[in-house]
């Protein structure tokens, strides 16, 4: 077994050897230029990671991590469209770069590139890997849908935002797992608790990003802590609030909610002390701790050596030990 960053270097290298820029370069610029803004590159980590936890080798993995990279930056290019972001990762959106057709076709080129890397397996195992893929795909649409919609309801509760999220963003790291396991030919039972694990581990970690936009350290967090705050996000800590909130505070919350001030830092502070008096923050931190906890179970059902369960610990770990 290697170490998370060994893997991190690996998939580095492959996409690098991959990357090619050719006619019609309005096309595929884009494609080389989002690849190359950086990022964690978790989930692919996490299909090498995986491939070699269940006996196979990271080599035979690399096209189902690529496939999953390049679809998960095929997502973050028409989002940003659809948000009208100006950067990512502190860069210029393909949109704003190029424009929004250039980002569209793009996108569109990048997400049969990623069916495409399935095309290197055989028999089975391609069949798996698609199976899962367009599973996956459509969720993640149906999560962003999810999220759309959300943001004209004030009626969301919270196994609607739990599904969301866990839409958006938690199926895709357990499908980066489950993809390293067919890879590896292992067994259906392996298989479906891994993918359980990386699930269960996305979902905490969302709603740890939930959390920490508006209690996170400024210098560590990475983004502008009370983002979600100016945006009105209906996060998991605005809908407890909403839940334990008496009549006033709840009039306050949702008034300060259809606010758009030109400083907000006020409404900043007043938000994140409603948080806090209405319980909150303290609930919203008791639930991260209980899906960190359940995907730690998941690793239980795994028929693997404690060394390979103790690295899927230490991943589990690293991403949930974020500064707050």
């Amino acid at each position: 077994m290697h170490t998370i960053s060994d893997y991190q270097g690996y998939f580095l290298a492959y996409l690098n050897q991959k990357t090619e820029t050719k006619e019609p370069k309005n096309l595929y610029e884009p494609i080389s230029y989002i690849l190359s803004l950086g990022g964690k590159r978790l989930r692919p980590t996490l299909v090498l990671m995986a491939s070699e936890i269940f006996g196979g080798s990271y080599t035979e993995a690399l096209d189902a991590a690529l496939a999953v990279e390049v679809f998960h930056n095929f997502s973050l290019i028409h989002d940003d469209i659809m948000d009208d972001a100006p950067l990512r990762r502190g860069k210029e959106t393909v949109h704003e770069k190029w424009d929004i057709n250039t980002g569209i076709l793009s996108g569109d080129a990048m997400l049969i590139n990623a069916y495409q890397l399935f095309e290197s397996y055989e028999g089975d195992t391609f069949r798996q890997l698609a199976k899962l893929f367009t599973k996956t795909a459509i969720e993640v649409c149906e999560g962003q849908q999810y999220d759309i919609d959300f943001e004209t309801r004030d009626d969301v509760t919270i196994p609607e935002y739990i599904k969301m999220i866990e839409y958006k963003t938690a199926v895709l790291v357990g499908a980066a797992l489950k993809m390293g396991a067919i890879v590896a030919n292992a067994s259906e039972s392996c298989k479906s608790s891994i993918y359980d694990y990386g699930r269960l581990l996305g979902l905490a970690f969302q709603l740890q990003d939930d959390y920490l936009d508006a209690f996170g350290d400024p210098a560590t967090f990475g983004k502008q802590v009370g983002g979600d705050i100016i945006e009105n996000k209906k996060t998991f800590l605005y809908l407890k609030a909403l839940e334990f909130a008496s009549e006033d505070e709840k009039k306050q919350l949702t008034g300060l909610f259809s606010l758009n001030p030109e400083d907000p830092s006020e409404k900043i502070s007043t938000v994140k002390h409603l948080f806090e008096t209405t319980g909150a923050k303290d609930v919203t931190r008791k639930e991260i701790e209980m899906y960190t906890k359940k995907a730690f179970s998941a690793l239980d059902n795994l028929t693997i050596s404690e060394n390979k369960k103790d690295l899927l610990r230490l991943f589990g770990s690293t991403l949930m030990n974020r500064s707050v």
